[in-house]
């Protein structure tokens, strides 16, 4: 694989999208110092998975985004993408299929991390996986900056071993052996695991044998409460049926005693009726006699009016007077006796009647003596 192309946006000093061309085998980049050679440098290795920020010379992952300037804001996120070639089928595995790579690294404020192969999300691993053995990676030696020359010299026999390691292409080997013995030892500690589960689940058998036959005891108990009050529920049916049909019989003989009852209830309405319309003729008599009695005692006012001036006869017509007032209050009484007991009335109003005409006869006779009284006053007088 060979890099053609990088580009970079918001990632340190590149605020704006930039795009650096590789059109040859070997590329220089010159330029006046703070221009931001080693920027470039920085942007490889970052986005082939640097995670320690002083590599990429920062205090914090975050310094590798554009912080703003005089005359720029600050921007949200740093993106560097490279491009390689990949016409000869040098990828391995999924990614050897396609004639050009894009690697791409995105970085938000929030702190969010993403990569990318061909614009699809994958792990940081697999970016590693993808270069083991070519010499590419964040600290491999391919990539020579500042200072890369005399650290290759100066290297430990282990870190040289590294460089040799990866310039033989067999660092790839390693490290799946690695994961391999890392995968076996897993396996060894998984099947000391396994072992104790096992002996545990032994323990746990015995138990779980004494839980199973008070399970069984459980549910054969069970089904004899189940049988058991299924019969219960059926007595208690047959029961609630025979005092449904007593409840019906009840119903029905209190329905046929309440239609009696209604029949009784109209004929006393009947009746209660006919005795409203007694009642009621009571009450014209009544009225009537009353009439009679006002007229009587209109009668009587003039009588006393007229015999006023009779000195004579005063005492004699006071007590008929008297005598009539004590016949009015019977018939008063009598009146409200005919209100309170209507079954005598008849008999009452007859006595009254005849009492009534008494009255009168005795008051035309008064009336006929008057004429005379006056008479014998008046020669009296001479």
């Amino acid at each position: 694989m060979r890099l053609t192309k990088l580009k970079l946006a918001g990632f340190k000093s590149f605020v704006d999208p930039t795009q650096v061309s590789l059109p040859g085998q070997l590329v220089g980049v010159v330029g006046p110092n703070g221009c931001g050679k080693s920027n470039i440098m920085d942007a490889v290795r970052w986005v082939l998975g640097e995670s320690k920020a002083s590599e990429l010379r920062g205090e914090s992952m975050m310094d590798v985004i554009f912080n703003g300037s005089t005359n720029r804001k600050p921007v949200s996120r740093a993106s560097v993408e490279l491009i390689f070639d990949n016409s000869l089928g040098r990828a391995l595995g999924q990614w050897s299929q396609y004639a050009e790579l894009s690697v791409k690294r995105v970085l938000t404020r929030s702190g969010q991390s993403d990569y990318f192969i061909n614009n699809l999300k994958v792990r940081r691993k697999d970016i590693t996986d993808l270069f083991l053995g070519t010499g590419l990676g964040p600290r491999a030696y391919a990539i020579i900056g500042q200072g890369m020359i005399s650290r290759i010299i100066e290297a430990k026999p282990d870190d040289l071993r590294v460089f040799l390691e990866e310039a033989a292409g067999v660092t790839r080997y390693k490290e799946r052996r690695k994961e391999t013995n890392g995968r076996l030892e897993d396996t060894r500690e998984n099947l000391l695991r396994v072992e104790d589960i096992r002996e545990e689940l032994g323990h746990q058998i015995a138990r779980l044998e004494s839980q199973a036959e008070v399970a069984r005891r459980y549910h054969a108990l069970n089904e004899q409460l189940v049988q058991k009050q299924q019969l219960l529920w059926l007595l208690k049916k047959r029961e609630a049926e025979a005092e449904r049909q007593r409840l019906a019989l009840d119903v029905e003989r209190a329905t046929t005693e309440l239609e009696a009852q209604s029949a009784a209830l109209r004929e006393t309405e009947t009746q209660a009726e006919a005795t409203r319309e007694a009642h009621f003729a009571a009450g014209d008599a009544l009225h009537n006699a009353q009439s009679g009695m006002y007229a009587a005692n209109a009668e009587v006012a003039r009588l006393e009016a007229e015999i006023r001036h009779r000195r004579e006869s005063r005492s004699q017509l006071e007590a008929r007077l008297v005598q009539l007032e004590d016949e009015l209050a019977r018939w008063t009484q009598n009146a409200e006796k005919l209100a309170e007991d209507r079954e005598r009335w008849e008999e009452q109003q007859e006595v009254t009647r005849l009492r009534v005409d008494e009255a009168e006869e005795r008051l035309h006779a008064q009336m006929n003596l008057a004429p005379q009284v006056e008479e014998d006053h008046a020669q009296a007088l001479d």
